[in-house]
């Protein structure tokens, strides 16, 4: 039935990218949101918190859950977590700063394991956040 045609490869999905977006986002750490990371035990969470941000540098605000989602709750309104691997203990708070940029600013606890821990991350995130946000006013 197909005889003299070529069998195509099946289609991969595409992203679809918005014009004007940078081919790489930019994705920068707090100095203390840093540390928190550098503090975790667990060599593969830090790889797996290495690779969630590596999608971040990636795909920028496309990218979906379930490597992303918003912080619930007042407190944790503007901001954003990275969710590095099912299973992971740990979450890295974010907030788009700018186009092509990203910043880090906390590393909590994931809030399903410790609900005290995730909040004082976020309140953290908050206050690093407002510094950030008043020195580059200054500018």
């Amino acid at each position: 039935m197909n005889k003299g045609r070529k069998k195509l490869p099946p289609r991969r999905a595409r992203k679809i990218v918005a014009r004007g977006t940078p081919a790489r986002w930019e994705v920068a750490w707090h100095s203390k949101a840093l540390d928190e990371k550098s503090a975790i035990d667990d060599v593969a969470e830090r790889v797996a918190i290495a690779h969630v941000i590596e999608k971040l540098e990636v795909d920028g605000p496309a990218l979906r859950s379930p490597h992303q989602s918003a912080v619930m709750g007042e407190e944790g309104s503007g901001l954003r977590e990275l969710r590095p691997r099912r299973g992971s203990r740990w979450r890295p708070i974010y907030r788009r700063m700018e186009e092509g940029l990203f910043a880090v600013l906390a590393v909590g606890p994931e809030a399903g394991i410790d609900k005290a821990g995730y909040g004082k991350a976020v309140r953290l995130a908050k206050q690093r956040l407002k510094r950030l946000e008043k020195a580059r006013a200054k500018e």
